[in-house]
């Protein structure tokens, strides 16, 4: 179902010129119960950063393919790849024109892949240890170099990544890419490591199960051994190559990536990747120091300042490689990590980590992927993470919501329980892990997932991801080999069409996008770009939505959301209808609570602005005895607005 977004004339016409009254009179309407106090208004600790920031999420060897043949397991000749050069400045203004402040790289560190690249020295890689044609970013073969995929000319990678850091700084905005710290590749083999780095498991006893120093967990006695295929799976579909025999050496065998300790891991675990030992032992304690108890409330440079005392031979090597590896890519100019999978790595390490990192760079960007509720303070205040995925409260509320698998009343609820920590929780709807919104497994149309992505974005003081080709509703509906339909896969070669339409051959001006596809386009830029401009968004939360239902409010139902956001700035409203195909008229209750907290001076703030749709409305409050007010709203099916006087 193709549903139109709103258009100015029809915000400007649903939007009454005028506020009601909250007590009964005239006008009929019952008198509220408001609060004595706003109760539900978030301030929380400062913001990591004093901005708002807007991470763009592109997957790199996807991004400026243009190939459209998309074959089932296809090579680079048949489906094409994007590179490190097709970031052109054109590209890069682009991104930027949709608000956006740092670019995640996602797949740039040198994973294991297919294609043989021996003549610049990498060893070929095993496809019964590689996921997909073109690998998982996620197996990382050399940390100290760069996908060799990616580079016009492989044997000068590094730099090629090297100028489009520079290309981006100047651009103004910063360079994220992937640390994976729980894992690495099956054949991990660095061929760039500076001078005295040695390789993950060079120096390892492979006698023991564990130590202290090892880099891997072995299975002593025991060789690997490529896991049974299940449902038909082939490596790379089928085709012959040499390496493909269904053996890979490795003696003794290494714990799998997700933690499985047999030699011969299911089908269905990490194998083509083995767990790094970060000195926990088998038995789950811990071979390292801990953190005395009250360093959740100490500063990073104190978190710093207690590693630098303990002595060099209680820090776990593992521990030392990390430190080594992320401060190369500082020193080439990078501004951040995204972690993956942090929370399977003790929060000491994160400590240690980071704070590393802070000292050389205190703007550095930290963003892990934590799923555990449980540990999401940890995370943060022990482990110094700037921003988490706020996966399993918002994204899941929201997905659910759009499946009609929940009422909008649980939007309130989940951002409560993370209102101590709610400016570093960080917001997405769609990232290479999940489904696209464009599915009919997630929204069944681009336009379905806007009110969530309304409230995701401005909700909270945390930072909004976007993926690529999410602004233009990418279906991933294709059959890529390993990946399957409804995400577009990481792991083989394959063009993105709805993006490679935008993109057009390189202009990246949507010349060959749909009217549909532009106009989503167009609303995605609105509302990431007044993300980070409007003063409100860097101020306090008020969820409307319980004095609504508290108030029995007519016509705000299960498919309605609305909060505040302000400071002494500036005030803001933000009402949604996540309703795909019903109208919704109500008279917004505004306590007086809010409006004692807004400051509200009815002569000074006579203009009602809705940023989304650029619209402008005169409206006037008076209040009655109990000092609330109402405001009449009306919003078609899908439609947000973000009111600001």
């Amino acid at each position: 179902m193709n549903i139109n977004l709103p258009s100015r004339n029809l915000l400007a016409a649903t939007i009454s010129a005028s506020v009601l009254l909250a007590a009964c009179g005239s006008d009929g309407q019952p008198t509220a119960k408001a609060p004595a106090s706003v109760t539900n208004e978030v301030k929380s600790q400062p913001s990591p950063q004093q901005h708002k920031a807007v991470v763009y999420q592109v997957f790199t060897r996807l991004y400026g393919n243009t190939q459209t043949a998309n074959v089932p397991w296809g090579t680079i000749d048949q489906n094409g790849i994007g590179k490190f050069s097709d970031f052109t400045d054109t590209a890069l203004q682009d991104i930027k024109s949709l608000g956006v402040s740092h670019i995640w790289y996602t797949g740039v560190p040198h994973h294991a892949v297919i294609n043989d690249y021996t003549e610049y020295g990498i060893s070929n890689d095993d496809p019964d240890v590689v996921k997909g044609r073109a690998g998982s970013p996620y197996a990382v073969k050399d940390y100290y170099n760069v996908n060799p995929d990616l580079a016009d000319n492989p044997a000068n990678r590094l730099a090629e990544f090297e100028s489009l850091i520079a290309r981006t700084h100047k651009h103004g905005m910063r360079v994220l890419i992937d640390i994976v710290p729980n894992h690495v590749a099956r054949n991990y083999q660095s061929l760039s490591a500076p001078e005295g780095i040695s390789d993950f498991g060079a120096n390892d006893d492979t006698s023991v199960v564990y130590a202290k120093n090892n880099n891997f967990y072995y299975v002593i006695g025991e060789d690997f051994k490529v896991p049974n295929a299940t449902n038909g799976y082939q490596p790379l579909g089928g085709e012959s190559n040499p390496l493909s025999d269904g053996k890979f050496a490795e003696s003794p065998a290494k714990w799998t990536g997700n933690g499985s300790r047999l030699a011969q891991p299911d089908a269905n675990d990490w194998y083509e990747t083995v767990k790094i030992n970060y000195g926990v032992k088998p038995d789950g304690s811990y071979d390292f120091p801990t953190l005395p108890a009250d360093f959740a409330n100490k500063d990073v440079q104190t978190h710093y300042e207690f590693w630098q005392q303990q002595a060099t031979t209680d820090i776990p090597d593992s521990w030392k490689k990390f430190q080594q590896i992320t401060q190369y890519w500082l020193a080439k100019g990078v501004d951040g990590f995204r972690y993956d999978m942090a929370e399977m790595v003790p929060v000491e390490f994160w400590s240690y980590l980071n704070s590393h990192i802070k000292h050389t760079n205190p703007q550095a960007f930290l963003l892990a992927e934590v799923y555990n509720p449980a540990l999401f303070r940890d995370y943060i205040h022990l482990g110094k993470m700037d921003y988490l995925y706020d996966k399993v409260d918002l994204y899941d509320t929201l997905k659910d919501i759009i499946r009609d698998k929940q009422s909008t009343a649980e939007i309130a609820k989940v951002q409560q329980q993370v209102s101590d920590i709610e400016s570093h929780m960080l917001h997405f709807l769609e990232n290479h892990d999940e489904q696209r919104i464009n599915t009919a497994d997630f929204a069944g149309s681009a336009e379905a997932g806007l009110p969530a992505m309304v409230v995701s974005t401005l909700i909270s003081r945390a930072p909004t991801l976007i993926y690529f080709g999410q602004d233009v509703g990418e279906p991933a509906v294709e059959n890529a080999g390993f990946g399957q339909a409804t995400r577009t896969s990481i792991f083989d070669y394959i063009g993105v069409p709805a993006h490679q339409r935008w993109m057009n051959g390189g202009k990246f001006d949507g010349g060959q996008s749909t009217p549909a596809e532009k106009q989503l386009r167009h609303y995605y830029q609105q509302l990431l770009n007044l993300s980070h401009t409007e003063p409100a968004l860097l101020g306090n939360y008020t969820e409307l939505d319980t004095v609504q239902r508290e108030n029995n409010v007519a016509g705000y139902d299960d498919k309605v959301f609305a909060f505040s956001r302000y400071n002494a700035q500036q005030r803001m409203l933000v009402v949604s209808n996540f309703d795909k195909t019903q109208a919704k008229r109500f008279e917004l209750l505004i306590p007086k609570a809010l409006l004692e907290a807004w400051q509200y001076d009815s002569k000074q703030h006579q203009f009602l602005n809705d940023k989304l749709s650029q619209t402008q409305v005169v409206y006037s409050i008076e209040t009655q005895d109990d000092g609330s007010a109402r405001l009449s709203i009306s919003l078609a099916p899908l439609q947000s607005m973000v009111l600001v006087n």
